[in-house]
């Protein structure tokens, strides 16, 4: 139903910022629950950020906790990823999900590596 097309990635030194963008199309954006994940390369795949359908609440990893912002704006069909004081460890491919009942969806990914 739902299609996520993920942008915002790059290259950044630790210590800076990037913002990751989601754009929905095809359904009702604000009737699904959302969720930015990443996977560094040699690691398992983790939640970073999750906001609900509303985006009313919102729980983070803890490693992104006060440097990364999830937050949705319903009416353009988008959801965002503030990632601020970047690290290195932060390197990994990001995607966003779409959940809805037993339904996930998932976009494309979007590379954001941190090195000096």
């Amino acid at each position: 139903q739902i299609q996520l097309a993920e942008s915002g990635g790059g290259l950044v030194q630790p210590g800076g910022s990037l913002r990751l963008s989601c754009a929905g199309s095809g359904d009702d954006f604000s009737t699904y629950d959302m969720s930015w994940f990443r996977r560094a390369p040699g690691k398992e795949r983790e939640s970073v950020a999750f906001t609900t359908n509303t985006g009313g609440t919102t729980n983070y990893l803890d490693s992104v906790k006060g440097r990364f912002t999830i937050s949705r704006d319903n009416l353009k069909n988008t959801l965002y990823l503030q990632m601020n004081n970047l690290k290195p460890e932060d390197t990994a491919m990001y995607w966003c999900r779409a959940s809805r009942g037993y339904y996930v969806y998932w976009g494309q990914g979007t590379q954001v590596t941190v090195s000096s």
